[in-house]
């Protein structure tokens, strides 16, 4: 592969001095992924990087691996190293996903998985305030933005604040749904975050591999202090992730503050 240039148009050069090699090739491949190339561009091999740069193959792995790390450099096993996707910034609010891709210029779509109204299983059901001989609507969707599959969300739905809601074009917003159609607007929402790996109907679905790390957000939304939405969504680890502000606080002036909080 040829050399490739840096922004100025002059290749980026390694000299000798107090910050070591490694860092000095971490920082060009740094400005080379986050500013010169677009995601999936391949970079030139370790023993191309080796010879423009006249260093070492250890010294290129160093650096490479360091932004492969970060999240900034991507290895296919017998393809090479790329750029890498990339990632959605959320910040964390009671929005629907069409409304936040929207929001950050991407185009969302979404395909209806199935559709049901079936019994909840216990936790669902007691976050709704069902009683245990309740059905509720169960509703398994896939979202993309810009035709990248990015999230797989299973909700649960109180179908006495929503009847009827099983009918509707359900590859629309649920949120716009809620209130077009049944004058219900959320107002409130608990979100738990955690992280697990992939199962295989997951990562088929997201078109990663088994096991490939995961965002998982379960969502209980309210309107009227009335739970409506009990939904648990999980996005590809590779293309999200969440920035949350936190202030300090009094640790016993409210029941979040302990835990820091998020807007």
């Amino acid at each position: 592969m040829a050399a490739f240039d840096g922004v100025s148009g002059a290749p980026d050069r390694i000299v000798d001095g107090p910050k070591p090699k490694h860092a000095q090739l971490r920082e060009i491949l740094r400005k080379l992924a986050q500013q010169d190339l677009p995601p999936g561009s391949p970079i030139p091999s370790e023993r191309d990087l080796a010879e423009q740069y006249g260093v070492s193959r250890l010294t290129v792995r160093a650096a490479v691996g360091q932004l492969v790390s970060e999240g900034l450099l991507a290895r296919a096993r017998g393809r090479g190293t790329f750029t890498a996707q990339r990632r959605m910034e959320a910040q964390l609010y009671l929005e629907s996903f069409t409304d936040d891709m929207r929001r950050r210029g991407h185009a969302p779509s979404t395909e209806v998985l199935s559709r049901a109204l079936e019994m909840p299983p216990p936790a669902a059901a007691a976050a709704l305030g069902l009683e245990a001989s309740d059905p509720a609507y169960r509703l398994f969707r896939l979202r993309r933005a810009d035709g990248t599959p990015l999230a797989v969300e299973r909700g649960w739905y109180n179908p006495n604040r929503l009847p009827g809601l099983l009918d509707l074009d359900l590859t629309r917003s649920l949120y716009t749904l809620m209130a077009e159609h049944f004058g219900v607007q959320l107002s409130h929402g608990r979100q738990t975050v955690w992280a697990e790996a992939a199962d295989r109907e997951t990562a088929r679905l997201l078109g990663v591999r088994t096991g490939s790390p995961v965002l998982v957000f379960r969502r209980i939304s309210t309107a009227d202090g009335e739970a409506i939405e009990d939904m648990t969504s999980w996005y590809r680890g590779d293309l999200y992730q969440v920035t949350m502000q936190l202030d300090r606080g009094d640790p016993g002036s409210g029941p979040l503050s302990a835990h820091g909080g998020n807007r």
